[in-house]
């Protein structure tokens, strides 16, 4: 069976959702409408994934406030004392020696010396840190390029990058002509370059251990006095800088706390010596996942229902969310915040589509149902209904009515078209309501014809009580009605009917086309029902009930009066019928118990 129309509306939107969502998400990650939240998800993905074991390699010496303490001088100190800390370090065999701490402009210049001496004692081992550069990284550190040269020592560009909330998590490769300064730290550790594949764009995630206090550190005093074990530093990379409070070099990173700039080099230099184990993947991926997300709840929401949509968004975002923290741990940064507004939006806009088509479906069932079904059960029929408003087949348990207008053919030939539809609308119009008031089921009519059901699509345990009584009102006030308005139109003529009420199983539902939908009920029974009201044709009886129908009745049809047997065409065996009292026209004579009068003796 092919989509019906409002089937195809629903595709149509759905994909038009679908892309939709995707593409505000592509645009809203292009333009990095989101950042901020990005961000944010990015330092929830570090305080799940938690503190991991620091590099090994690198250690921090930090000017702290027991620093001050010892040695009772406040920053900046002589830098004689750093030459002390480079030579100690020197010799308890540290590898390479990053200092972050600007040494650009001249002091005294004994102090001065003395640092340019211990600097060239560790030649080919240090780093100093530069935040005053030109454009080709011209700087003053040491008096200039030829110094730096002549003693052996890399100065680093020592700006770090900072997010739009001010959180610092990327590193650059290099600023103003230099690198880095954990860039240059990690080349002088290793002995070879850092490679620029590694950095998207020119910047490269920062894989912090952890919160600030994670790397293992030592106070600069006890360096600068000796009291410290060489094995704490041997073949180590040590990273020199500021940690206490009152010297300000202090940033947002990934965790709640602030950490000292000099720890967040510590922290840059140990993720390129393990690799760049942290990498933001290809944008062509992260738009792939931002479509793919978009597209996953409008399409599989097509044969779905609205409560299916909104758990399958629920899991989907679970799902995602899950992932994206998976492939963290594995050194992988997704979008998340992009791919989770394509889901949203593209749920928002499935369920609204979803919705707005139910409603008008539902509205248009009502419709078709209210032409068929009492009112009060017009929310039961479409409760049961099924999508292409077919209430699906289904066996039931029910009486059928058919019935005819005697006389009526020849009749209509003596009148012109719009008296003959008016007489047939008016007459429709009393059967109808009489089938209604029941409880009954429109199913068709056939010109002056009428056939009805009780007992579906609501299941009804009195439906046969209901045909019954339907039927009464058919042949007694509602013709009688009817002809008395025949009479007050000035016609001659008074109608007659003929109705035949049968009980048994029926396959009932919707059938039809994409156009046309209508209700059914088929089987033996319809066909049986339909075939005793031709019967009454002639047999001087308005009405014929089947003993299916009286077995069906809660009193067991106490007042039916037996009119005999009769065959019926496509059965076996005879029939035995029933009428009501007064549904002969005219009266039935008087007949032997079993038998037929004459004037029913009708076998089809």
């Amino acid at each position: 069976m092919g989509r019906t129309r409002a089937q195809r509306r629903k595709v149509v939107s759905l994909i038009a959702v679908a892309a939709l969502a995707g593409g505000i998400g592509v645009a809203a990650w292009a333009t990095h409408l989101l950042r901020r939240s990005e961000l944010q998800t990015i330092d929830a993905r570090f305080a799940i994934r938690g503190t991991q074991a620091p590099s090994p390699d690198v250690v921090f010496v930090k000017i702290d406030s027991p620093t001050f303490q010892a040695l009772h001088r406040n920053f900046p100190f002589p830098r004689s004392w750093d030459a002390q800390v480079i030579d100690n370090l020197r010799k308890a065999g540290a590898r390479t020696i990053a200092l972050d701490i600007e040494f650009a402009h001249p002091t005294v210049e004994s102090q001065d010396i003395a640092l340019y001496e211990a600097v060239r004692r560790a030649h080919g081992k240090t780093v100093l840190a530069a935040t005053e550069v030109g454009p080709h990284g011209e700087n003053e550190i040491l008096g200039g390029f030829n110094n730096q040269a002549a003693i052996g020592t890399r100065v680093a560009e020592d700006h770090l990058i900072s997010d739009s909330d001010g959180g610092v998590r990327r590193m650059a490769i290099s600023a103003s002509g230099l690198r880095s300064f954990g860039v240059v730290a990690a080349e002088l550790f290793t002995g070879r370059p850092v490679p620029a594949s590694w950095f998207s764009g020119g910047s490269l995630p920062i894989d912090y251990a952890g919160p600030s206090g994670t790397f293992h550190s030592i106070s600069f005093s006890r360096v600068m006095k000796g009291e410290f074990a060489t094995a704490q530093v041997a073949g180590k990379l040590i990273v020199i800088g500021a940690s206490a409070p009152q010297l300000q070099d202090l940033h947002p990173t990934p965790y709640d706390e602030v950490m000292p700039g000099p720890e967040i080099w510590a922290n840059s230099a140990a993720t390129l010596l393990e690799g760049a184990p942290l990498r933001n993947v290809s944008g062509v991926l992260d738009v792939l996942l931002i479509a793919l997300l978009g597209l996953v709840v409008p399409v599989g929401s097509l044969r779905v229902r609205r409560w299916r949509s909104l758990l399958d968004a629920i899991v989907l975002a679970a799902v995602y969310s899950v992932a994206t923290q998976v492939a963290f741990d594995h050194g992988w940064i997704l979008a998340y915040v992009y791919p989770m507004l394509a889901v949203v939006l593209g749920t928002l806009g499935t369920l609204l589509v979803l919705y707005v088509g139910e409603a008008i479906e539902r509205e248009r069932t009502r419709d078709v149902f209210s032409r068929f079904v009492p009112a009060d059960l017009v929310d039961d029929a479409i409760a049961h209904a099924g999508e292409d408003l077919r209430l699906g087949g289904v066996e039931r348990d029910c009486t059928v009515l058919f019935s005819d207008l005697r006389g009526f053919t020849s009749f209509a030939e003596t009148q012109p078209a719009g008296k003959v539809i008016e007489v047939v609308n008016h007459y429709l119009n009393e059967m109808t309501e009489a089938i209604l008031d029941a409880g009954g089921t429109l199913i068709a009519y056939m010109g002056d014809g009428i056939m009805a059901a009780f007992g579906t699509p609501i299941e009804q345990r009195d439906h046969a009580d209901r045909a019954v009584r339907a039927a009464r009102e058919m042949i007694g006030p509602r013709l009688q009605r009817f002809n008395e308005w025949i009479a007050e139109q000035g016609f001659d003529h008074r109608f007659e009917m003929g109705v035949g009420l049968n009980s048994g199983p029926v396959m009932a539902g919707n059938v039809g086309s994409e156009q046309r939908v209508e209700y059914t009920a088929i089987g033996d029974t319809t066909n049986t029902a339909s075939r005793l009201e031709g019967m009454t044709k002639g047999s001087g009886v308005m009405l014929f009930i089947s003993e299916t129908t009286r077995e069906r009745m809660s009193d067991g049809g106490s007042e039916l009066v037996r009119v005999g047997e009769a065959e019926i065409r496509g059965r076996v065996g005879k029939l035995a019928l029933w009428t009501l009292p007064g549904a002969a026209k005219p009266p039935l004579p008087a007949a032997p118990p079993g038998a037929l009068p004459a004037s029913a003796e009708v076998v089809s």
